[in-house]
């Protein structure tokens, strides 16, 4: 039987946590786990002290003209020593077979990602969940972008040397991903808890929309339309349009095992829908991570102090 293939995970954070135990605990002999921060952090390098054939910490440095995220990711990408790479967040439980079912995904399909499953933890987040569904989870599901909270990969899959020097000059890591490689969307979802506060919502609808407007421009179009739309309807036909909006959606969550009651809501975020679209394209700044940014084109990133 073949030797399993090593594996380098990538994991951008601002500290030790959760996350980081759960997966190293998964590593097996061969494999490492890459804990990228901007800046050295004792707490992180005193833990990681304690798995030192396992984990490393990785300096990214401050980013330039990318995101700090993009800037981690390449950062990560630079400092692995294997030829499969799985990139993840610390945002998101990671059970014991996590990274096993990556490994097993790769070996059948190729580049592989998982779901993510946004989960509000302010009124306008929750308000907002069937709107993550259709975006983030459908939209991982049924299009070619990948979420890089879990993806797996090798390096012949892409072509590094371009696609690292596009990555540090832009703000999506998984955007730009979906161009150098083909990649399968699995359906398992990962719960992801997002916002915490209005404002911070806020800025992630700018961040979502800019994504798909520089990264799929022709998305930007169909979702303005596709709202315009269904925003009609709404109007138009109030009780039809929210029997059908709430039990179409209903029908989505339990396709994907979502056990949440936010799907009642989605007669409302689709009156919302051309309003939010129309904020997202609007804003020239959005907050990410700390780091405000402005996203004049794809290739085209300011970093300015927040």
């Amino acid at each position: 039987m073949p030797a399993a293939t090593p594996t380098s995970v990538i994991l951008p954070t601002t500290g030790w946590t959760e996350a980081c135990s759960e997966i190293v605990e998964q590593l097996r002999p061969r494999d490492e786990l890459l804990v990228v921060c901007d800046a050295k952090l004792e707490a992180v390098a005193n833990r990681i002290e304690n798995y030192p054939d396992n984990a490393k910490l990785v300096i990214a440095g401050e980013p330039e003209r990318c995101s700090g995220k993009a800037n981690a990711i390449a950062a990560g990408m630079d400092a692995a020593e294997h030829d499969r790479i799985v990139w993840t967040d610390d945002d998101f439980h990671h059970p014991p077979e996590w990274l096993e079912t990556l490994r097993a995904d790769y070996d059948r399909y190729g580049p592989t990602t998982e779901l993510p499953l946004f989960v509000g933890c302010d009124p306008l987040a929750v308000l907002l969940e069937p709107v993550f569904v259709l975006n983030a989870t459908l939209g991982v599901r049924f299009t070619a972008i990948p979420w890089a909270g879990s993806v797996v990969f090798e390096r012949r899959d892409i072509d590094e040397a371009a696609f690292l020097d596009d990555l540090r000059r832009t703000v999506s890591d998984d955007g730009l991903l979906a161009e150098y490689a083909d990649v399968t969307a699995v359906r398992r979802t990962r719960r992801v808890d997002i916002g915490g506060s209005i404002r911070e919502s806020l800025e992630n609808v700018a961040r979502f929309v800019q994504i798909v407007r520089h990264c799929v421009p022709f998305g930007t179009a169909t979702q303005a339309v596709a709202g315009a739309l269904l925003t009609v309807g709404c109007l138009l036909f109030p009780l039809p349009a929210l029997v059908l909006a709430t039990l179409s959606m209903g029908a989505v969550y339990a396709a994907f095992g979502i056990r949440r009651w936010t799907f009642v809501l989605t007669y409302a975020v689709l009156l919302a829908s051309i309003p939010l679209l129309i904020y997202g394209l609007s804003r020239r700044t959005f907050v990410w991570g700390g780091r405000r940014y402005r996203w004049r084109s794809k290739f085209d990133v300011m970093v300015e102090s927040e």
